[in-house]
């Protein structure tokens, strides 16, 4: 009946209705179809083949997670060197033979989200080293479609399961359109004729003793709403530049969209495009207000100044619709309080890699005193700046010639740790840190991280963003805590907010290195530093609540020091549990500004 609810639901699982295996190959050409599509696809994997099969959102390229010549090779073809690779296991007792499976992780694994779960590698789990290298953590998920599970049962063994994409792309929806945009990454094809409506990732969280802590919303999580503590206007937020997910304001709850990504290519950005096209038909509105970041180069703003040129209806109606720049740090603190509910102004750490700040330069280590409607400054890193600025991202040597350069001056790039890098790099970074050319100042405590991690010896150069202050935490948890700290004084700086005083921390540091002290052992002490520092200025301010949101987060032993610190201070720690810590969760605290500002 076309006019039952329940039409176009598809539950339909039949020989001859359907839906219909269909295996191709690298052409396109149909090898087999049925039953035989799946028991080809299940022997290719076992011969170290890559398979891209369609999933519930969007297609994943499979490969034998213990076969290094495999891992190895899916990783060439589709340029993605270091950055870990999701598993995929047909049952707990699959998951329990590679990672640490508690209770909570295994309620995670086995809910209808069934998230990708980070978890602690197991001693012996017979995985291929390449699957993430350098980290101590494996992300693990079970079979989410029945596709997926009859293949796994198939197969017999677990299998590295990442999105279906080139880098940097977003993720292959469309049969015809994988075979051709995963021409020479893909040996076979695994489809259907189920059609996918819009591209959904797999969502990634992480595992707190409270439940879930998200990384990724996606799968399962989105579009699920978020109440909000009163009704408000029809906001539409579009997030920043990185990890971006929309958000649309309805009255009462928020409407979180799905993880689109980072907006570094056209792709990306059509994706970006359709995503919002997308999310206001889905519930047919028009907002009132449409929130953004301040930075006036990300690609989301840079969006928004191109409506009034567009040729779609739907896009020009927005062109005249009211904007609001949401100061990046701001929504975050905005993020984490609208979680919860909170509306009193609240002291919170937003520490990230990356955010443009109201007096024009890079913030990054931040402690806001505020709420929606607005916020104060209390208390950042002391700047220093980033030779070649973006590229700092990718290469911690960097980060660490102008934290040197701010603490020592030029002398500072003659110090041991930068000994590996060539000395026609080191003298260009010279003149750009002497001139202040394509060299921003930053307080961020990401750029921190990433320059700690070349300072203990750990890595110089990255593949991608994020790595070095992963691998720092994991050489941290690797020694534990109680190895004590680093000075890390806060000073008050004229005009300004106070200033976590980097240059007696670098100091003990080098010091430390000097000696011969153990890499792991630097590292637990520079994340204690950084939990212990800021419990202290939360104290000096008598403060009883603190909200910790940004990236910086996503690190578990820096959230975790912060939280037993706080927590032998009688102070109430606020996290993120719906929308993640990320750049990924700042548009709902984009929507919650705009709200206030809006009187709603």
């Amino acid at each position: 009946d076309p006019l039952d609810r329940r039409f176009h639901a598809q539950p339909i699982a039949c020989p001859d209705c359907g839906p219909t295996l269909v295996l191709r190959g690298p052409g396109g050409e149909v090898r087999a179809t049925g039953d035989e599509a799946l028991r080809v696809a299940a022997a290719a994997l076992r011969r170290g083949e890559i398979v891209a099969a369609k999933g519930l959102g969007g297609f994943h390229l499979l490969v034998d997670a213990r076969d290094d010549a495999a891992v190895a090779r899916l990783r060439a073809r589709k340029a993605r060197e270091e950055k870990p690779l999701a598993l995929m296991v047909a049952d707990l007792v699959g998951a329990r033979g590679l990672v640490d499976v508690d209770d909570v992780t295994a309620a995670l694994l086995g809910s209808p989200e069934a998230p990708i779960v980070l978890r602690p590698r197991r001693l012996g789990a017979e995985v291929a080293d390449g699957v993430a290298p350098g980290n101590p953590r494996l992300g693990v998920m079970l079979a989410a479609t029945p596709l997926h599970h009859l293949l796994l049962r198939e197969v017999g063994r677990a299998l590295v399961a990442t999105s279906g994409n080139r880098s940097d792309e977003p993720i292959c929806t469309d049969d015809d359109d994988a075979v051709e945009r995963l021409a020479g990454i893909a040996d076979l094809f695994l489809g259907h004729d189920r059609p996918i409506a819009r591209p959904l990732d797999d969502s990634v969280v992480a595992v707190l003793p409270e439940g879930a802590y998200p990384i990724r919303r996606a799968r399962g999580y989105a579009p699920l709403p978020v109440a909000t503590r009163r009704p408000g206007p029809v906001v539409l937020a579009v997030g920043g530049h990185l990890k971006v997910a929309l958000a649309l304001g309805l009255g009462d709850e928020v409407i979180g969209g799905p993880h689109v990504g980072d907006l570094d290519t056209p792709q990306a950005f059509d994706a970006f495009t359709a995503a919002v096209r997308d999310l206001l038909a889905l519930y047919d509105v028009r907002p009132d207000v449409i929130a953004h970041d301040l930075h006036p180069d990300y690609a989301s703003t840079r969006w928004l100044e191109s409506l009034e040129g567009a040729s779609e209806p739907w896009a020009q109606a927005l062109a005249t619709v009211p904007r609001v720049p949401v100061q990046h740090h701001h929504a975050h603190l905005a993020s984490c309080l609208a979680e919860h509910g909170v509306e009193e102004p609240t002291l919170a750490a937003t520490w990230d890699g990356t955010g443009y700040g109201t007096d024009g330069t890079i913030w990054g280590g931040e402690v806001l005193f505020g709420n929606a409607a607005g916020f104060e400054r209390v208390a950042a890193l002391s700047a220093f700046r980033l030779p070649g600025g973006d590229a700092a991202s990718r290469a911690p040597w960097r980060s660490a010639a102008g934290l040197l350069f701010a603490v020592r001056g030029p002398a500072g790039l003659e110090d041991p740790s930068l000994a590996e890098i060539p000395a026609a790099d080191r003298a260009v970074v010279a003149r750009m840190l002497a001139t202040g050319t394509n060299a921003p100042e930053t307080s961020s405590v990401g750029r921190l991280f990433d320059a700690v991690a070349a300072l203990v010896g750990l890595r110089t150069r990255c593949s991608y963003e994020g790595q070095a202050a992963m691998e720092l935490e994991a050489l941290a948890t690797t020694a534990g805590p109680g190895h004590g700290s680093y000075p890390l004084p806060v000073r008050p700086a004229a005009g300004g907010p106070l200033r976590f005083d980097l240059a007696p921390l670098v100091e003990a540091l080098l010091s430390d290195r000097r000696r011969g002290t153990d890499a792991a052992i630097m590292a637990s002490r520079f994340h204690d530093t950084l939990a212990e520092t800021l419990v202290t200025l939360v104290r000096g301010r008598s403060a009883r609540r603190l909200a910790l949101s940004g990236g910086c987060f996503q690190n578990l032993r820096l959230l975790e020091a912060t939280r037993t610190r706080c927590a032998a201070s009688g102070i109430a720690v606020l996290v993120h549990r719906r929308v993640p810590p990320g750049d990924g969760g700042i548009s709902l605290g984009q929507l919650a500004v705009a709200a206030a500002r809006m009187g709603g």
